[in-house]
Parts: structure tokens; sequence; C-alpha cells
């Protein structure tokens, strides 16, 4: 029997395509869709647990993005004769009040696997249930879906090329589920409410940089564009194995995940996106590795639901005790300023401060490099990619962060050489020119390592090393023999 009035939570799931929170409310004679932005997700905090640490949980890039996205959602949501509230406070308050105030029989919402996220979710769960409301909680974040894993979530391989092939040797992808016809939303009794300012938020409001590889426009609207654009339109998917470790330009990958990871692409129209691409095009290595990557993305959201707050643990998942953690605030802020003077860090780092953007590759050194290099608490480089990324997801962004650190899903050694991955993926300097323009006239042969340059030498090439870029602040070679 179809409820009365439903009411559609959304959290990381902002779209209205294969959303089977809003496909199975919408038999509802009464649909009412809410969003939240609680306030805890912005402004400082504590890290928590042992040897905890302040830091900002949502910065400016991704707060616009996620303005964009809710705003694009509640676009789509009127178009079809529906609406969004939208309320500035906390899921727990925002939601049940709600449902009391329609009187409403049940809430749709889909679940997420990290320990912050589901408490949140149980604490509506239990207020709703206080009102006789039933709570309905659907698995939409993943391209395999949770139920159909070979085996419990619980007993996952913690190791990525064996759960890989698992499943895809013995589960199958679902279709993407078509969008809803949906019913009245009767908005009007409570107001439908307006999105919050950045300063609302109490994030800074920023402008696009030129510099940056793309705008990243929230929302559904501008996720299926940018799909369409980067396989159809531009013709890019052939040759994603190739170029996906560039570092300039638009085109070397897909930069799908910010539209993925706020929920306004789902996975599995991803995939169906490249199946067609397939039929009409080619099907080849790079098709396949999109998919691939999409797996990768899979394999950290269920190894979360698996060991759950233990990926936030300085030892991690493997409990490691052996690896002395440096506390060192004036090194950290070097390597968050991009003032390290290792100039392929350092331009990873620009990077990301003025667009909330790096490439894979870029952030693989980044990582490694205060992880491993500086041995610094990985945690607060993974917390501060946390602040600033526009594609931030908790599970992605930690569990890289671990298996690098060597904390997580891998027992060896993850650091990176950051000149040899510099001279492979830049050879000719014109990422970190880019990004640390004082080092503009200096030779390809030379500009990643900018301390081999005489006196004489840097003066010919306009940059005097501790006045227009800073000296090193570690020897290189003396931090990998100690790793050895």
């Amino acid at each position: 029997m179809a409820a009365d009035t439903a009411v559609v939570w959304f959290r990381r799931d902002l779209r209205v395509h294969d959303n089977e929170a809003l496909l199975e409310a919408a038999d509802a004679e009464e649909v009412v869709p809410v969003y939240a932005f609680d306030p805890r997700e912005y402004g400082e905090r504590e890290f928590g647990g042992d040897d905890s640490f302040r830091f900002e949980k949502t910065g400016p890039h991704r707060a616009r993005f996620r303005r964009e996205s809710v705003a694009d959602l509640r676009e789509r949501l009127r178009e079809r004769d529906s609406d969004l509230v939208v309320r500035h406070d906390t899921p727990e308050r925002v939601v049940p009040a709600v449902a009391k105030v329609l009187d409403a029989d049940e809430v749709h919402f889909g679940t997420l696997p990290i320990p912050e996220e589901m408490g949140v979710e149980n604490t509506v769960r239990k207020r709703l249930r206080g009102l006789n409301v039933t709570p309905r909680r659907h698995w939409t974040h993943t391209l395999y879906h949770l139920n159909d894993l070979p085996v419990e979530y619980t007993e996952i391989s913690d190791t990525y090329t064996s759960f890989r092939k698992t499943v895809e040797n013995r589960a199958s992808v679902r279709e993407p589920l078509p969008e809803p016809d949906l019913p009245a939303a009767p908005v009007g009794a409570i107001g439908a409410g307006s999105i919050p300012t950045p300063e609302d938020l109490g994030v800074e409001e920023v402008e696009h940089d030129d510099r940056a590889v793309l705008r990243f426009e929230g929302g559904e609207s501008a996720g299926i564009e940018r799909l369409d654009r980067y396989l159809f339109a531009e013709d890019r998917l052939r040759e994603y194995k190739e170029t996906r470790n560039g570092l300039l330009g638009q085109g070397f990958s897909s930069k799908l995940s910010p539209w993925l990871n706020e929920g306004c692409l789902s996975p599995r129209r991803v995939r169906r996106e490249v199946k067609r691409y397939e039929r009409e095009r080619v099907a080849n290595d790079s098709t396949y590795w999109l998919l691939f990557e999409l797996i990768w993305r899979d394999f950290f959201q269920f190894q979360f639901a698996k060991h759950g707050g233990d990926f936030f643990r300085r030892g991690g998942i493997r409990g490691r005790d052996d690896v002395h953690w440096r506390e060192d605030d004036e090194g950290f802020r070097r390597w968050a300023d991009g003032e390290t003077g290792v100039p392929f860090v350092d331009a990873a780092m620009r990077e990301l401060n003025a667009t909330g953007y790096q490439s894979n590759r870029a952030r693989q050194n980044a990582a490694s490099f205060l992880a491993n290099n500086l041995r610094i608490d990985w945690r607060r480089g993974a917390a501060y990619f946390e602040t600033q990324l526009v594609d931030y997801d908790p599970a992605s962004n930690y569990g890289n962060w671990a298996y690098i650190a060597g904390v997580g899903n891998d027992s060896r050694d993850r650091y990176f050489n950051i000149l040899k991955q510099a001279r492979k993926y830049d050879g000719d300097g014109e990422y970190v020119k880019h990004w640390i323009p004082e080092l503009s006239d200096v030779p390809p042969g030379t500009v990643h390592e900018p301390w081999t340059m005489s006196e004489q030498r840097q003066a010919e090439h306009g940059v005097q090393l501790g006045i227009d870029y800073p000296e090193p602040m570690i020897d290189l070679e003396e931090s990998y023999r100690k790793l050895r």
C-alpha cells in the first residue's frame, strides 16, 4: 500500500536519475524532497581520537560546488512540478521536523558507510521512529550494489586486485533506475527555504582561477554534460589509459569525480555510457580502464563499510605503531602553502589551493612527500585535502592517503621518488612553470631541482633561491635512505 506522504532526504545523492530513494518515494500520494546544510560540515573542528588536531571541514571550493549542486537539484525537481525544501541546520533536527509537520508516513534516504555519516543517519532514524515515521534506507552510491557482492561486505578482501577480480567474475552491475514521475510536493505549508550563502556557511567565496584545468560547475546537469563531452563530443575515452597521468588541460582524464562524490552522477550511469561508447565507437584498454577506476572507488566505499573508523587512526587499519610520525607545524605549513622548495610538490599544492583540484599523479606525489619524506602525521595531510578538494570523498581520500602512508590496504612501501616522477610526467617542466611562475625561465633539465644551480646560473635564469623561491626544506635523497 502506497504511503500518503513521503519525504526524501537527499544527502550525497544530488540527482534525479538512478536514485532509488527518490524512485521508491514516488509511489506516495505526495513527495517532499529535503536537503539540510549541516553546520557541522563547515568551519573548524577537532579531528578526534588520539593525537587530535584542528582543521577546517569544508573549504570554499567544495562549498561552492555543493551549493551549485543543490540549486541544480532544486531546479530539476521544479521542472518536474516538485520542489526541494532546503534548511541550514542539522539533519537530525530538519528531517524529523519536516516529517512531523507534513504528517509523513515514510522518509527515504541513501545510506553511506562513513562512521560520521552513519552516526547522523542512526540519530535521524531513531527520532523518526519516535514520531511513528518509517525510515527507509537505500544503497545509492556505488557501482556494485551492496546486496550484490559475492560475499558479505565484512568478508571482502583488503586487497584491491582480489576484490576487483571477485566482483568482475561473480557479480553484475544493475542497470540505472529510471527518473520517476513525481507527485505533488506540498512545500507551501513549511516553505521551501533558501540556499545558504557562503557567508552563512562561514566559508570564503572564491573566484574561478583561469589557470585551472576546468571550471567544475556543481549539479546533475553539469555532470551529465561533462560525461557526454568527455566520451562523445570530444571522443577522449579511447585514449584515457595513455593520457590519464596528464597534469594540464581538461581532456587528459574524465574529471567526473566531483559529480560522483556529491552524487550528481550515478556510477551506474557512467558505466552505461561507457558501454554505449564501446558499442558505437571503440572498446579497448582505455574504455575498460575508466570502469577499473570506478571499481577502485567501490573498493574504498566497501572497505569503510568493513573497517569503519579504523581508517581514521594514525596506525590505520593495520594498527601500525612502528612509524615515528613527527609533529612539525612549520613543515606542515610549508607543504600546505606550496613552499617546500621541491617544485613538483609545490606546483601540486598551489594548484590545489587555487582551484580545489589536482590530478591523481599530483595527489600521490604531494601525499607521499608529506607522509614519507617529511614523516608528518599523514592524517593532517588527508584532512587538508578534505578541506580543499572540490571532489573530496571520505573513503577515497582517507583510503588513498592511508595506502600511501603505509597504514592502509597494501603492506608494501608506497613512497614515490618525487624527482623521477617529475621527470617522467612533467619532463619539460610545463606543469611546474604553470603554477610556479618564478621558475618560468629555468631550463627543463633543471626546473625540478633548481637547488643544483650555482648562484651565477640562478641569476642567469632570473631566480634567487631563498628569495624568489625557497631552498628545499629537506635533502630528498637522505629522506629516501631513511625509508629503505
